[in-house]
């Protein structure tokens, strides 16, 4: 029976980490490329490849940039793709470039632009100071083809090759002479207070044909480049051959700066075009999971959980058969639990609080539990930009409804009366605080210029959502849960209150709570590492299926601690479990802020103030998240388990 079980659950983890490469984003269908031939029929494909351009960021800042900001190549005739709710809020600006290619045909050193800046002018030394300013932060191109970022390839350690996808527009040797970043690439980096910009790029398109004898019906199915610097002799005919293009740090004479490129094709029919991303989610940095470790972990979690269910119910198994077959005098000297059978449904001091935030838990709950099996079924993959933040927000809005029934019903059930107040903070209170702190975060932004900064129309739309379909829905369930009759608890509560005897140091509340947060975190944390990676330092995120799988681990550890956290109380016969139970799987969230202080600290490389404010602001909305999730978890857990316990009692 054992090993039928770890069969199972190894099963099940490689199925549900492997839904999220198998599928690529039902829906989305392949765009066919072919020559450009008078005598072909190119209706059905297109003959010239459109390159895109994203924002520009760094791992040494927060602040993303439009590609616009700085004194890039522009195309003539701009033109920006629609994007969605999840790109405006992350920042995504995505606009035409003036890097155009014909399909099959290669190309060497072809100029796109000469930028020219006058010593004299004001002007161009503000652009070239904020070139300089982004090439010392090593911010990264994020070009697109075909809906598939352009990659970087290169060789690390042990000769294992990372396809990067991004790569920098420039680098810099300091005042000592040593290299940063990208300029330890070459030896020809080498002057010392010198800033070198990659002016130039080798491109290489990698095509999968359907049809070998005509071509037509290729698809892309690769897309990289080599960035170079190169001082071009000759700025009207390049030929891509010459020294490192060089900027120094004074600017104390004219400078022109070109910038060209080459592009090659190249036919692979072996990868596949539903395969195309494999090679950069396979390559990428950090990616490369001790795979075995981490599932002994999360199986050691799973041990731990079903030896504190098996104890719990034997246990309490014994007590109530022994409870039930005494005398009820005999049970006046019994000590324990069961003692406080008339007073452990007592209403909690701020019911109206916690019922609010247990509303707003359950919304949070079933949010994420939909996204997450849409993200396994690669509906929010990396292909589909800005699909996972959308998904969230538009479900979010549409699960006021149960929002509004839990907090209600639960309000009523500890006795509440004021139902325009529950419903209005259910509405109100935990989005307002997010909203409030996303508005500030984004005014940093506004100030700084950055592309991540919101526009004033997208914020009305949010309040929109908020307002017209979020608040009307609360509304309508906070009407359906007023209308039942509150939970009926299974034994009568007592009109006075029992006193609470003298507690030791591990059945204390604040000791509890500390310790209850400890176990959930321990699965997350290998998790929080990654995700945390994929926001801050712009690597891509695309293991949902363990994502999942550690969710639902999630779920089990912080409802198991939470109740055997909560048995342990009873049984020192203090009765205050309400908030309690809320707290000590909340608490999780308290590591989660600390282990991200300590990612900021050990991990990242950030610098100046408003990078650090918006790190911990952003922060603080996703501990503020995580704590009402996790804490409406473990509530509902325990409130099951007490009902549960006190149901089976004999009580007069």
């Amino acid at each position: 029976m054992k090993s039928l079980n770890s069969r199972f659950i190894f099963l099940l983890s490689l199925t549900l980490v492997s839904s999220s490469v198998g599928f690529y984003l039902p829906g989305l269908a392949p765009v066919s490329f072919c020559e450009k031939n008078p005598k072909a029929n190119t209706e059905e494909c297109l003959t010239e490849i459109q390159l895109f351009v994203n924002r520009l960021d760094s791992v040494e800042s927060v602040l993303p940039y439009e590609y616009d900001a700085f004194d890039f190549c522009k195309d003539t005739n701009e033109k920006r793709p629609s994007e969605n709710l999840g790109q405006v809020l992350f920042g995504e600006r995505i606009e035409t470039s003036p890097y155009k290619f014909s399909f099959k045909a290669d190309q060497t050193c072809v100029k796109v632009c000469t930028k020219s800046y006058d010593k004299d002018s004001k002007e161009d030394k503000l652009k070239l100071d904020f070139l300089k300013r982004g090439m010392e932060l090593n911010y990264q191109h994020h070009w697109i083809v075909d809906n598939m970022p352009v990659t970087w390839c290169y060789l690390v350690e042990d000769n294992q090759k990372v396809c990067n996808p991004g790569f920098p527009i420039g680098c810099l040797v300091n005042q000592e002479g040593n290299p940063k970043d990208a300029c330890v690439i070459s030896a020809d980096f080498n002057k010392k207070n010198t800033y070198y910009v990659f002016n130039h790029v080798d491109i290489t398109i990698i095509y999968h044909s359907e049809d070998e004898t005509t071509g037509i019906g290729a698809r892309l199915v690769t897309a990289t480049l080599e960035p170079k610097s190169i001082k071009h002799g000759n700025d009207e005919n390049p030929t891509c051959e010459g020294s490192a293009m060089d900027i120094p740090a004074e600017f104390n004479s004219n400078l022109k700066v070109t910038y060209t490129y080459s592009i090659k094709f190249q036919q692979n029919n072996d990868i596949k075009w539903a395969s195309r991303w494999d090679y950069i989610l396979v390559s990428m940095p950090h990616s490369n999971i001790q795979w075995f470790s981490i599932m002994n972990s999360l199986v050691i979690v799973l041990f731990l959980s079903g030896m504190v269910a098996m104890i719990m119910l034997r246990t309490l198994h014994k007590d109530i058969a022994r409870y039930n077959q005494i005398d009820q005098e005999d049970a006046q000297e019994e000590s324990g639990w069961k003692q406080v059978h008339g007073d452990v449904f007592r209403p909690p001091r701020m019911g109206m609080l916690l019922s609010v935030f247990l509303g707003q838990g359950t919304q949070i709950f079933i949010m994420t539990l939909i996204t997450l099996f849409l993200a396994c079924l690669g509906f929010l993959s990396p292909a589909n930009r800005g699909a996972l933040m959308t998904c969230a927000v538009v479900l979010w809005v549409l699960l006021g409804t149960p929002a509004g029934y839990v907090s209600s019903r639960l309000y009523k059930t500890f006795g509440g009366e004021n139902w325009k107040t529950n419903v209005l903070l259910t509405a109100f209170l935990c989005p307002g605080i997010v909203f409030v702190d996303f508005f500030l975060m984004n005014l940093i932004l506004w100030v700084e210029g950055s592309s991540a900064a919101v526009p004033f129309g997208t914020l009305v739309a949010i309040l929109a959502l908020w307002f017209g379909i979020s608040v009307p829905l609360t509304f309508v369930g906070a009407y359906f849960g007023f209308k039942k009759p509150g939970i009926e608890p299974p034994v009568r509560t007592n009109q006075i209150p029992r006193q609470i005897p003298q507690q030791s140091f591990f059945t204390k509340p604040v000791p509890g709570i500390i310790m209850g947060g400890i176990l959930p975190f321990g699965c997350i944390f290998i998790q929080l590492f990654f995700i945390l990676n994929s926001i801050w330092s712009h690597q891509m995120y695309y293991m949902f299926g363990f994502l999942f799988l550690v969710f639902i681990i999630l779920l089990i550890t912080c409802s198991e601690a939470t109740v055997l956290l909560c048995y342990f109380h009873l049984c020192a016969e203090d009765y205050h479990w309400w908030w309690r139970s809320f707290l000590t799987s909340g608490f999780t969230a308290v590591y989660l802020f600390a282990y991200a202080v300590h990612y900021f600290f050990s991990k990242l490389q950030i610098i100046g103030a408003a990078s650090t404010i918006l790190y911990f602001g952003y922060t603080t909305i996703m501990v503020l998240i995580f704590f009402i999730f996790t804490g409406t978890i473990g509530f509902f857990a325990c409130f099951l388990f007490v009902n549960k316990i006190y149901s089976v009692l004999k009580v007069d």
